[in-house]
């Protein structure tokens, strides 16, 4: 049997080993939270930097395709540029008419068809794209 001070100095030892390891674990954890919470601000400072608004830009964009409804919606660094990006549906067709306007001035950037074959070719493509960017969310997780 050990004397008194040297199991007080083993249980000491103890405690402050599992305090280091939670200490190690708490910041690990805070630091996947703020990852993943850097997503979601990069969409928030993509917002706060527009200069048209969502309900303004859905104005212009509809100005376009009189008539349509708009289907999808979303802000975007496209080719260096910040846009409002439309996908917007007309009545008699299956096909979708996508705006996109600058949220800096307003203008209309472009503007394209989609046949449904393209639609779908899009959604898998960003499907993909989604599950591709989860894939690499998951093994930095794991890191």
């Amino acid at each position: 049997m050990l004397p008194a001070s040297q199991n007080i100095i083993m249980k000491i030892n103890h405690i402050i080993s599992s305090l280091i390891t939670v200490g190690v674990l708490a910041v690990g954890l805070t630091a996947c939270t703020t990852e993943k919470e850097g997503h979601n601000a990069s969409e928030a400072e993509l917002a706060a930097q527009a200069k048209v608004s969502r309900a303004d830009a859905e104005k212009i964009a509809l100005n376009r395709v009189p008539g349509g409804t708009i289907k999808e919606a979303e802000l975007e660094k496209e080719k260096g540029k910040l846009i409002w990006s439309f996908d917007i549906a007309t009545p008699g067709t299956r096909d979708i008419t996508e705006v996109n306007v600058d949220a800096m001035t307003g203008a209309v950037v472009d503007v394209s068809k989609e046949t449904v074959a393209e639609q779908e070719k899009e959604k898998k493509a960003e499907a993909k794209g989604k599950k591709e960017k989860e894939d690499e969310d998951e093994k930095e997780d794991k890191k």
